[in-house]
């Protein structure tokens, strides 16, 4: 069933003391992941009443791995190409794929694009194409 409400849910766990920090970055991301990003007042305001402040470069770097942590990142973030999945056969519990899976992919097979991953999409003269350099 689907949450309606998922800062209602998420609050009376970030603010339980017994939990660890850890578990309450885990729920913050996964509010993060579920709702495609949060507005940077709103992601502050979690981070200072939950008290992690030291640890909110865990959440932050996800933008890095093309997550919209903030909502206006992802008009201004370059989406990454998609391969598509549909043939793969899966668990029956695994619907998604991560993007970073896709982009090591890319990167064994040297078809990352040079513009994107200027230091990554570059082999080196002796590569014979065996494998991730």
């Amino acid at each position: 069933q689907k949450v309606k409400d998922s800062m209602r849910v998420l609050l009376p766990v970030l603010l339980n003391k017994s939990h660890d920090s850890y578990d309450k970055i885990r729920a913050i991301l996964l509010y993060i992941f579920s709702t495609n990003g949060t507005t940077q007042e709103n992601l502050d305001k979690l981070i200072q009443n939950v008290q992690i402040e030291s640890d909110s470069d865990m959440i932050r770097n996800w933008k890095y791995l093309d997550v919209p942590v903030i909502s206006s990142f992802v008009a201004q973030q370059h989406k990454y190409a998609r391969r598509d999945r549909s043939k793969e056969e899966t668990f029956q519990l695994s619907r998604w794929t991560p993007v970073i899976k896709d982009v090591m992919e890319d990167a064994i097979e040297n078809k990352l694009d040079s513009k994107d991953w200027p230091y990554c999409s570059q082999c080196p003269p002796t590569w014979n194409g065996s494998g991730a350099v």
